[in-house]
């Protein structure tokens, strides 16, 4: 892997020296600090609970340490959200679920804009190019409930966010680093750092993450070891208190093992830039001007051998059987445009957002195979998508404690096959309208929306799939296989119409929420991998009903002792065949326990999750795919944080305390070259010690 080109190594000896001066500086501002607030130690956060639109959305802050041990990746860190879950590939890299659903059904933007993979199967998922800490803010809105994005998710949308900075000439500086150490190697360094005044200024995000195989609680060894690095850089400039410019530069790269996977991944190139403005308070009713353009280039590399020994196969050579290594690669790569416009008006009562955005985005690739040259497939550009939508979101104040939201956009899809010159053009609707009112004598606010969305087969359901429909192509055996030139056409829009509802409630000591849906999901992409043919999942369309719910109740015991317990189910069943969806994780329940004083917290976590009997064998995603039941499981881990200064803090924490050998429901199969049958899953991460130390100044 190409190594970073910045070090952050001397991080850790940095902050532990910042620290000890820290120490020594707070002796000589014991005055001030006595006139100031006091401040509760950090705390490691076990789980986020709704915080806006009455419970619709979750905020998140990425800069605090989470447990399980601090996230890797985006996936990793939204697992820690109600309602997410993730199929594992080995350490790092998983792809997120949310109620269920998978794949384009969530929307992931960072900044606003849409950085996608360029796997065919996912390897390189668009989680897979965030490193949470880099950012602000994390903002998940569940359900088909915002317009505001192209190509609208129907399951969620999540929003990794970095904010403009804020210096002034008393202040013109900022920063945040930190360094996790953990077990089997684990090793992280982040950096954040910001120069400037009230007018412009200069933002550094960089990271560095690396981290061995682990052993399980059978003390196996998973492969499962990684490396990567970001570096991103903004330059902002704000003329006026009410405007704003922005731009931004990015790269990284990386490399993943995969245990579940017959290749690993070996090269993960990020590279993005991007303009954003803003202008504010126009007039009276104009609030708001925004603009953003954004490019992103993902240049992915899988392979059999740069992390694995390669599987042997046998070659006719001179007239003999010789054994040599199979070894095989694939590149692909995708460049990625989005442009984006929107004004945001206020009349009164009323609050329009409306606008306009495009994407464009060009996937190609290659495939070497080393041992059969002449089965190997140069680069070439094979599938290309453009849309164009426009949207509008309204936000009406019925009375001080009731408002009405709703939103509607159309979108304008050309999707066109590069080999063969094919193409597919659809127009794709979608809204929602909800209400949500406050009951603040009874300490209640509630929300009730319906939404719908209609979507087109993205890049994976077409490009990695087969299909029963078309002219195919007759192989030696007989066999016809169907490829993406049918799929093309083939597979319907996918439409989904879901009733979204729940409450946050607060009394006395007592807090609770709930978030619950119902939907019915009209030609729903499904896969399925027992077919014909063995390389690629037959993709087809069902109709389905889903429904599930999140929910939270919390106690304060006392000023320093809290507790809170929730759970999270989701349900699916296809309609069409009359049996349960697939890739539907288990009902789970988290148990947290946590003492807050001033200068230290300490935290329990238990997390148990039920078996899942509720299957569909052979039919999944993109990724995975149902094999059979899954066992029910628990975990505990522990974790502590103290509070060196009000500068500097340390948290450390235990994972799977118990050391069991475990795995999730959703989890690739076990390649079986690591001593995994072809349809057994690997396990998780046995016991795991970890320690994370930061410094802001």
């Amino acid at each position: 892997m190409a190594q970073p080109k910045f070090l952050l190594q001397p991080l850790t000896v940095a902050i532990l020296a910042a620290s000890n001066t820290t120490l020594l500086w707070a002796n000589t501002n014991i005055q001030s600090e006595q006139q100031t607030p006091v401040v509760l130690a950090p705390i490691v956060v076990t789980a986020q609970q709704p915080n806006d639109a009455n419970g619709l959305i979750v905020h998140s802050d990425p800069k605090q340490p989470i447990q399980p041990v601090p996230a890797t990746d985006g996936a990793d860190y939204l697992q820690s959200i109600m309602g997410f879950n993730a199929i594992k590939n080995g350490g790092t890299n998983g792809d997120v679920t949310f109620r269920g659903m998978f794949g384009s059904r969530i929307k992931i933007l960072t900044d606003g804009t849409e950085n996608l993979g360029a796997c065919p199967a996912r390897m390189d998922a668009p989680t897979s190019y965030i490193q949470p800490e880099s950012f602000d803010k994390i903002t998940v809105i569940k359900g088909p409930q915002t317009v505001q994005y192209a190509n609208t998710g129907s399951a969620a949308t999540v929003i990794f966010e970095r904010e403009p900075e804020k210096l002034t000439q008393e202040k013109p500086y900022r920063g945040q680093a930190s360094v996790v150490v953990g077990s089997y190697g684990r090793l992280d360094h982040n950096i954040e750092a910001a120069i400037g005044d009230e007018h412009k200024y200069a933002r550094l995000d960089a990271n560095r993450s690396i981290a061995d195989d682990y052993k399980d609680g059978n003390e196996q060894s998973v492969h499962s070891n990684w490396e990567r690095w970001n570096a991103d850089l903004a330059l902002g400039w704000k003329p006026t208190d009410d405007s704003w410019l922005e731009l931004r530069a990015g790269k990284g790269d990386g490399e993943a093992a995969y245990a579940g996977r017959t290749m690993d991944g070996s090269q993960f190139k990020r590279e993005s830039l991007g303009l954003h403005a803003e202008q504010k308070n126009i007039t009276e009713v104009i609030k708001k001007v925004e603009a953003q353009v954004d490019y992103s280039y993902n240049d992915h590399v899988m392979d059999n051998f740069s992390l694995r020994t390669p599987p042997m196969t046998t070659m006719k050579m001179h007239g003999m059987d010789m054994t040599v290594p199979n070894k095989m690669s694939m590149r692909v790569d995708r460049r990625t445009l989005n442009i984006r416009f929107a004004v945001t008006t206020d009349w009164d009562k009323f609050s329009v957002i409306s606008g306009v955005d495009t994407q464009q985005n060009k996937h190609g690739g290659d495939m070497v195979m080393y041992a059969m040259p002449s089965m190997s497939s140069p680069y070439a550009e094979d599938l290309k998508f453009q849309s164009y939508g426009a949207f509008s979101e309204w936000t009406y104040t019925l009375s001080p404690d009731q408002k009405l939201v709703a939103g509607a956009r159309v979108d304008q899809v050309k999707i066109d096959n590069l080999e063969d010159g094919n193409n597919r053009k659809e127009t794709v609707p979608s809204g929602f309208i909800r209400i949500e009112k406050t009951l603040p004598e009874h300490g209640l606010k509630t929300y009730a929306g319906v939404g719908y969305v209609e979507r087109t087969p993205d890049f994976w359901e077409l490009y990695s799939t087969s299909t029963d429909r078309g002219v195919g192509t007759m192989d030696m055996m007989g066999m016809t296989t169907y490829r993406m030139v049918d799929n093309l056409n083939n597979l319907k829009n996918e439409r989904t119409a879901q009733l979204d509802f729940g409450f946050q409630a607060e009394h006395g000591a007592w807090n609770g929420w709930a978030s619950a849906y119902v939907g019915l999901i009209k030609d729903f992409i499904l896969l399925q991998y027992n077919g014909s043919n063995a390389y690629y999942p037959l993709a087809r369309n069902v109709d389905a009903t889903i429904a599930g719910a999140e929910a939270g109740l919390g106690y304060q015991w006392t000023d320093h002792f809290q507790t809170d317990i929730s759970a999270m189910y989701a349900w699916g069943k296809n309609t069409s065949d009359g049996r349960a969806l697939p890739q539907i994780a288990p009902l789970e329940g988290r148990l947290n326990l946590r003492y807050v004083d001033e200068k230290y917290s300490l935290g329990l976590l238990w997390r148990a999750v039920a078996k899942q009997n509720r299957i569909s064998l052979n039919e999944g995603n993109v990724v995975g795919y149902d094999m059979n039941e899954s066992k029910a499981f628990n975990t505990l881990s522990v974790n502590g944080t103290y509070k060196l200064t009000d500068a500097v803090d340390i948290s450390v924490g235990v994972d799977n305390v118990l050391n069991k050998a475990y795995t999730e429901h959703l989890n690739k199969a076990g390649a079986s070259m690591f001593g995994y049958a072809a349809s057994e899953q690997f396990n998780n991460i046995g016991r795991n010690y970890w320690m994370r130390m930061s410094m802001k100044f």
